[in-house]
């Protein structure tokens, strides 16, 4: 989460982007993230060269060695005057920057060969870059920079909400690529992918546990093959492919695509499905595949996202999506054949209650985790529920870091569901019987099972309750009558 220091210090460049003569919300997002690009990819080439002086091996760098090429990196333009920054800035660097990738046929040409910038002001560039650089410099080197931007600037866009679009923290992203612990070998989707937060957490996470490992045929997939993602709008697509680039994935499988349209049919295709689909959103019946009308007849966003989750996993491919608490427990039909077909065609093997703050400030609605195996032949005996109450965050709308929270547990008792049999209904985690999920009209809110303890409170007897109110109107006349003794003194 960003402090309020930052936000402050990003309201004033979107001030400066908006005086540089751009206007619209989404576009404001899109020019600070080809300047963010900009900066990020110098930092990388330093990287670059310090590893290239501690190995003594040649690496592949991203500027080239002459004055011109080193005129590029941020470092060296960053201190222009405003008149010849712009003009260098417009010319040079973001033509280099849409043309990064040589591949005609990737992702990143493909969707950043139309863009254009469009801060038209010099001074005001100027204003920007300066206020980029501090913010990287003093503020946010560590931070997952462009998803916290985006996750800041949605509090501009009143769509946001009526769509259902808010970012998933990191933290919860990270949460659910270590419960699904995906391997090099592991090809990831996520049909709604907005700027690709769980396909970089998942990145990471390769990296960091098998990154010293890979083979060269590894590093390969994983620039190319291993990371998916679709979205509805190409400016999505196109910060993707910026994000992804700085993770060492320089081709991903990134298409601007209707995922749950009669266009798209794509099946069996994932090992690993990552997703936080929209929530509250309906779409034109006619425009619906047929594939997933089959499985839950419905136009609501959140319910044929999961249906198509269980169509583009291959038979033992996993899933782990947030879903609107509504989908746990609605009484449509649409509703109840969605947990129907995890239940009694799939493997579900569990579901984590989410409080209601997670997605504050920009939503509160109450959300969890579905997670389940493709096996199109059931499987399901018992799921594992978890309540979580806390994320290592407050719950309100400033979501300030806490000493509480559950995440660690979840992610222990989940790869060690045999010692969770004998919890009991009482306790944060428990299992329950598929039988008695079906007979609760396959009903999978955590409140249905968890058994509440009531514990019985003795209140005193009225007649004392009435004798210790004559006591206290007794010293209250008491000392009234002492004070009006005083003052006639």
């Amino acid at each position: 989460m960003l402090p309020a220091t930052v936000k402050n210090k990003i309201e004033q460049i979107w001030l400066d982007v908006i005086a540089g003569g751009v206007s619209q919300p989404t576009e404001v997002i899109e020019q600070l993230t080809y300047l963010m690009f900009a900066k990020q990819i110098d930092e990388r080439e330093a990287d670059i060269e310090t590893a290239e002086l501690l190995s003594g091996e040649k690496q592949n760098h991203i500027f080239g060695e002459t004055k011109e090429e080193q005129a590029l990196r941020w470092r060296n333009f960053k201190g222009m005057e405003a008149r010849e920054l712009h003009k260098h800035f417009v010319e040079r660097v973001f033509v280099f920057l849409i043309n990064l990738n040589s591949d005609e046929n990737s992702a990143f040409s493909r969707y950043l060969k139309h863009a254009t910038f469009k801060i038209n002001e010099p001074l005001a560039l100027q204003k920007v870059i300066v206020g980029l650089e501090d913010l990287f410099e003093n503020d946010i080197k560590d931070l997952d920079m462009q998803g916290d931007l985006y996750e800041h600037m949605l509090g501009k866009l009143n769509s946001a909400g009526r769509l259902g679009a808010f970012r998933t923290p990191k933290h919860i992203r990270d949460m659910m690529v270590e419960l699904m612990a995906p391997t090099p070998d592991t090809k990831i989707c996520d049909p709604a992918c907005g700027t690709a937060g769980f396909l970089i957490s998942s990145a990471e996470y390769i990296r960091s546990n098998y990154g010293s490992k890979m083979t060269d045929e590894q590093w390969k997939k994983y620039a190319t093959e291993t990371f998916t993602g679709f979205d509805t709008d190409e400016t999505m697509c196109r910060l993707s492919c910026m994000n992804l680039m700085l993770h060492s994935v320089t081709n991903p499988q990134l298409n601007k695509q209707d995922s749950v349209s009669k266009d798209y049919q794509v099946k069996d295709t994932y090992d690993l499905i990552l997703a936080n689909p929209p929530f509250k959103g309906t779409l034109n019946k006619e425009n619906i595949s047929e594939s997933l009308s089959a499985i839950t007849s419905t136009t609501k966003t959140e319910l044929l996202f999961v249906a198509l989750f269980t169509r583009l996993l291959r038979v033992g491919g996993r899933c782990a999506c947030i879903v609107p608490d509504g989908v746990l427990f609605g009484s449509s039909n649409a509703h109840k054949n969605l947990r129907k077909e995890l239940i009694e065609n799939q493997y579900l093997e569990g579901v984590i209650s989410m409080p209601s703050g997670v997605f504050k400030p920009y939503a509160g609605v109450s959300t969890a985790i579905l997670i389940f195996t493709k096996t199109n032949a059931g499987g399901t005996d018992k799921v594992w529920f978890y309540d979580m109450k806390a994320d290592g965050y407050s719950l309100d709308d400033k979501r300030q870091p806490i000493e509480e929270n559950d995440i660690p547990d979840i992610i222990e008792r989940f790869h060690n569901k045999d010692k969770e049999e004998s919890r009991e209904r009482n306790e944060q985690s428990f299992m329950v019987d598929k039988q008695e999920i079906v007979e609760n009209d396959y009903d999978l809110s955590i409140n249905k099972y968890k058994k509440v303890e009531y514990v019985a409170v003795e209140y005193p007897l009225t007649e004392e309750i009435l004798d210790e109110i004559d006591k206290l109107n007794a010293q209250i006349a008491k000392e009234t009558a002492e004070l009006r003794a005083l003052l006639r003194k």
